[in-house]
């Protein structure tokens, strides 16, 4: 029997070790302390503990102890490290992926341009390292020429920025990928990222699966990604598949390999990127449309036939496309709160159930369950949701509909902001392009529906006589108390309550089905509730939402958003508040850089600190001028969200001119 020893965590773990298990491999584990308790350690035949995914030695140490003869490494981490497939060679176990001279090759973006060059493949137009700044034809793209996922990578549009902004990409690919080395090329405005997804085994066959559109990026991280691409000709994928295959074959590629291309909207022309030589995040849109002589495609399965030596067992020809497929990818972030990071437990979690409905077809990537830690330690993806549909308007609004049946509650989440960007017009329309979302704010979701759940299930709660039944949406314990007896008054009708979220306040009249707040009213009726769901008639429009309702608190997520009120006890010593000089982190993260020091005289947007987490560098800056008078703030010290990092003065003349 094969054993496959699964080098990663998360929701790529679990879907690798799936597969593997499928076909009757024995499965391992990898974890460090953090994870001990996590899904993929539980679900494989074994686990073993390591420091470090990243450590090459350790972790090939813990292949050799656990006897495995193969190793897939996922996306990340190890996956694209040609010394780790190095050792493992030497050591005798088979890696799941390229070998370390195909990766050396393809894995750089600067040694694989020089290749598809040789190739005849159109590459970007580049500058040198040595060329000097003021001569560049602006906007420019420095990035990272190790690793991938959009890390180590900034636009320039003068020369002013670019020495800050190379030396802040050269951080980030350092702290990434081990390795600063940089790129720098001419920057296309408006783009599509469209990629193409190759197969090849160690016969010297090699295919393609088809493209997939990634151009849904903000920052040049990924957000929304489908197949097949839903813009470009009949001729254009004919060249970029082409292309992509080509290039994979001179190489002697083996194994699943991604080669990307940028798309420029304004002429028409496609170049070369880069060669992802792993498994992709976005993998899944491409399982779900590809055929294979009618059947559907399972990509880890394909790498682990190849990975035994299997020839590939199909040509070209037998490939075809059916449907439209769309994933979203699910964050631990504050996307309405500038994109900041997000941890803490997940209290609560609802994924839509993977199913076929309505002519399409819902499938959950995920790790995250009820009750489970998010940290600020590892990428902060917690899952994926893909919907297929025959074509890509219906697996759009089954996306849609996927999103509003996904809840996290306990930290915030990227899912509303997804729901609202799939169910916008520009999405709808495919005009996005790869820069859109750098350029354009998605509109928060109005709370309104949000307030209205949260003080009508209050209300039903106050008002049941047993809190805590399976009816209860999400009561925890709290007596009803003979008063709160359907608000009870002798001689009339039952009296409204007053609910107060925050600085908001809702009155509920359950006799007459309404809620008012302010100008605004909705005539609500209770269809079910059950297991901290709710579904109501609002306006006879039928809406549901996940709640936790807590003695201090309520959280509601609706349509993916999610919203929380605090109610204090307004007898507690709350203890000093931060003043507007205060700067406090604004994400749990570490300190990577402490540039003042108390006394010292700052102007306004002076730079005071530098703040990391999740490998997003965030810069705290001073709010106006004046003098530091507090410093808390370390290199490489964890702090936590609100954590007050340095505390600001203004000078006489500030505070005269903010009277």
């Amino acid at each position: 029997m094969n054993t496959l020893l699964v080098a990663n965590r998360g929701e790529i773990a679990r879907r690798v070790l799936a597969t593997a298990r499928r076909l009757g491999w024995r499965t391992v584990a990898l974890h460090t302390d953090l994870d001990a308790g996590a899904l993929h350690v539980t679900e494989a035949d074994r686990a073993v503990r390591v420091a470090s995914y990243l450590d090459i030695g350790e972790v090939v140490a813990a292949v050799r102890a656990s006897g495995a003869g193969f190793v897939h490494p996922g996306y990340g981490f190890l996956s694209e490290r040609a010394p780790f497939a190095r050792a493992l060679a030497e050591a005798g176990i088979t890696l799941v992926g390229p070998s370390a001279d195909v990766m050396d090759a393809m894995g750089r973006k600067d040694a694989a341009r020089v290749l598809a060059v040789e190739a005849g493949v159109p590459v970007v137009p580049s500058y040198d390292l040595d060329d000097d700044p003021a001569g560049f034809a602006y906007p420019v793209l420095v990035k990272a020429a190790a690793g991938g996922g959009g890390k180590g990578m900034r636009v320039v549009r003068s020369s002013g920025e670019y020495a800050e902004a190379l030396a802040a990409a050269q951080r980030e690919a350092a702290s990434s990928f081990g390795d600063d080395t940089m790129l720098i090329e001419k920057y296309v405005e408006s783009g599509r990222h469209i990629e193409v997804q190759v197969m090849g085994d160690t016969h010297g066959h090699v295919v393609h699966l088809f493209e997939r559109d990634c151009s849904t990026q903000r920052r040049h991280q990924k957000v929304l990604e489908e197949a097949p691409a839903p813009t470009i000709s009949a001729e254009q994928r004919a060249a970029i598949t082409a292309s992509a295959t080509a290039l994979a074959a001179q190489v002697g590629y083996t194994g699943a390999g991604t080669v990307e291309f940028l798309l420029d909207n304004a002429s028409g022309e496609f170049y070369f990127l880069e060669m992802n030589t792993r498994l992709q995040v976005e993998h899944p849109v491409t399982e779900e449309v590809a055929r294979v002589r009618g059947e559907r495609v399972d990509l880890v399965a394909l790498q682990l036939a190849v990975a035994t030596g299997a020839h590939l067992g199909f040509t070209q020809d037998d490939v075809t496309l059916e449907g439209h497929a769309i994933e979203a990818r699910v964050y631990a972030e504050d996307s309405f709160g500038g994109f900041l990071p997000q941890a803490g437990t997940a209290s609560l979690v609802r994924w839509p159930v993977a199913v076929e409905r309505t002519g399409t077809r819902v499938r959950v990537d995920h790790a995250l369950v009820s009750g489970q830690e998010v940290s600020t330690a590892y990428d902060p993806m917690l899952g994926k949701v893909v919907v297929w549909g025959p074509d890509r308007e219906s697996a759009r609004a089954g996306l849609v509909a996927a999103l509003d049946d996904t809840a996290v509650l306990g930290l915030t989440t990227n899912t509303g902001f997804l729901r609202a960007l799939v169910a916008g017009q520009e999405f709808g329309d495919a005009t996005l392009d790869t820069a859109w979302l750098d350029r354009h704010e998605v509109p928060a979701p109005d709370g309104a529906l949000a307030r209205v759940f949260a003080a009508w299930t209050q209300v039903l709660l106050d008002t049941t006589d047993s809190p805590g039944s399976h009816d209860s949406p999400g009561a925890t314990g709290r007596a009803a108390g003979p008063w709160h007896a359907d608000g009870w008054r002798m001689g009339a009708d039952p009296a409204p309550d007053t609910v107060t979220l925050g600085t908001d306040q809702l009155v509920v009249d359950r006799h007459r089905g309404r809620v008012d707040e302010g100008a605004r009213s909705w005539e609500v009726r209770t269809v079910s509730a059950a297991d901290h769901t709710m579904h109501l008639l609002v306006d006879g429009q039928a809406e549901h939402a996940v709640l936790h309702v807590r003695s201090g608190a309520v959280e509601v997520v609706h349509r993916g958003q999610r919203w929380a009120w605090e109610r204090p006890d307004p007898f507690a010593d709350r203890g000093p508040e931060a003043g507007d000089g205060s700067l406090v982190a604004p994400m749990p993260g570490t300190v990577l850089d402490v540039r003042v020091e108390a006394g010292q005289q700052v102007a306004e947007g002076d730079v005071l600190g530098v703040l990391e987490a999740m490998k997003m560098e965030l810069a705290l800056t001073a709010p106006f001028a004046g003098t530091v008078v507090t410093v808390d703030a370390v290199v490489g010290r964890q702090v936590p969200l609100g954590h007050v990092l340095f505390h600001v003065e203004p000078h006489d003349d500030t505070q005269q001119e903010q009277g």
